[in-house]
């Protein structure tokens, strides 16, 4: 979905209590797929690392353990807060306590032929990476934001095209700092050029690769459902988690790229919160 996240994590046995009760922080929102930092002002600036588990590619049937840094560097105002999160870098704000906009501009990496260790994909031509804007709004239902409604557009350039995702979550637990567990479901879809960026095959492309040409239409792309975790493990200390798996529409599952009609993903990763 363009859904892979700065901050990875955990699949099983994340439902339990907080290991330390520390101090609680002030979140701009309570939910552990928000981030904040900062203790309600000013600057939060947390580092760390993390190891992920992971498709290959999108579609791939190889699986591979991945490294990354991890953590971000904010700044908040009040209701508003500016932020560099991996990827990311943008502005998020809560507005009348039960919206939450956000926006700015991602990084999106772009598919190349040794992303596959197993040779699935020799022959075909690297894809461009992109720098792409992106706008969300979450909605909560009800109140201290347990159960919310929301939707995200990304867009580029000719070549990239556009991705929309809308989502529905609930939040796990009654802390209102951030932490504790959520559970979201989502649908995406997408126009013709970003499906074929990451699935599409041309006449030259199949020539050099040996896979099968396919030009795919836009519309509906995937969905799936993703578990987030977060725990504080001291007043500075913060374990964070995520797994999920999304489903490919029955067009992509046609295309030789995707291997697979489905792709999981799960990781931890710690970060110390200065």
């Amino acid at each position: 979905m363009g859904a892979k996240q700065l901050l990875i994590a955990l699949g099983l046995g994340i439902m339990g209590q907080q290991l330390v009760i520390a101090a609680e922080r002030d979140a701009l929102v309570p939910l552990p797929s928000i981030f904040d930092f900062t203790d309600g002002d000013g600057w939060g600036v947390g580092l760390g690392a993390g190891i992920e588990y992971e498709s290959a590619y999108d579609g791939a049937d190889e699986y591979e353990f991945e490294f990354d840094p991890a953590g971000a560097i904010q700044w908040r105002d009040g209701n508003n807060l500016y932020f560099w999160e991996g990827i990311e870098l943008g502005w998020r704000g809560r507005r009348a306590d039960d919206w939450l906009l956000q926006g700015g501009i991602r990084y999106e990496s772009g598919l190349e032929a040794d992303d596959s260790d197993d040779g699935r994909l020799d022959g075909l031509p690297d894809r461009d990476s992109h720098t792409v804007g992106f706008f969300e709004a979450r909605r909560a239902i009800g109140a201290n934001w347990r159960n919310w409604i929301g939707g995200r557009v990304m867009g580029g350039d000719s070549d990239f095209g556009w991705l929309g995702v809308i989502a529905a979550g609930h939040r796990f637990g009654a802390r209102r700092d951030g932490s504790g567990t959520e559970l979201f479901a989502f649908v995406t879809v997408g126009n013709d050029e970003f499906i074929n960026k990451d699935f599409g095959i041309s006449a030259s492309d199949s020539a050099a690769s040996g896979l099968e040409a396919i030009d795919l239409d836009g519309g509906y792309r995937s969905s799936g459902i993703t578990l987030i975790h977060r725990r504080d493990l001291g007043d500075s200390l913060h374990l964070l988690g995520q797994a999920g798996v999304e489903l490919y529409s029955d067009d992509i599952r046609d295309s030789a790229i995707a291997r697979e009609d489905f792709e999981a993903e799960t990781g931890i990763s710690l970060i110390w919160v200065f």
